[in-house]
């Protein structure tokens, strides 16, 4: 089972902050199926998290917000049978989540325009098309 969830090399989620449910799951698993609890959900406060620096919290809070249910998220696995390989797929998704959440933004796009040749390129190509297209045109009578 895993303890903490590594985000970063100076980020480690702690145990005691995730909050872990199981539930029978469906799908592939035989007799077994109804038997055991291997669907996992994995619940993190990430607004209430003191292990996440502010401004990476306020970044992951505006990118996430549309997951979040009163600041806490929450993931599923179920595409496993063994509970043991469901929680390691939750603990890796949220961790790629919350990774992605916090990565700093892309550099903004610098504006540019074509250039004055690559202008005149696109319309002698686009009027010799035009040209062609016109000549195969039966003679209008």
């Amino acid at each position: 089972m895993p303890v903490s969830v590594h985000i970063r090399d100076s980020i480690v989620i702690p145990g005691a902050e995730l909050h872990w449910r199981f539930s029978r799951s469906s799908g592939p698993g035989g007799q077994g199926v109804n038997t055991t609890d291997s669907r996992v959900e994995l619940s993190f406060d990430l607004a209430g998290s003191e292990v996440i620096p502010p401004p990476l919290k306020a970044r992951a809070l505006e990118r996430l917000a549309g997951r979040l249910n009163n600041g806490v998220i929450t993931i599923a696995a179920s595409e496993f049978r063994s509970q043991l390989r469901n929680r390691e797929a939750a603990a890796a998704r949220l961790a790629d989540l919350l990774r992605n959440a916090t990565a700093p933004p892309a550099r903004a796009r610098r504006p540019t325009k074509p250039s004055r040749a690559q202008i005149e390129r696109r319309l002698t190509t686009k009027h010799r098309r035009a040209e062609l297209k016109r000549r195969r045109r039966s003679p209008e009578i």
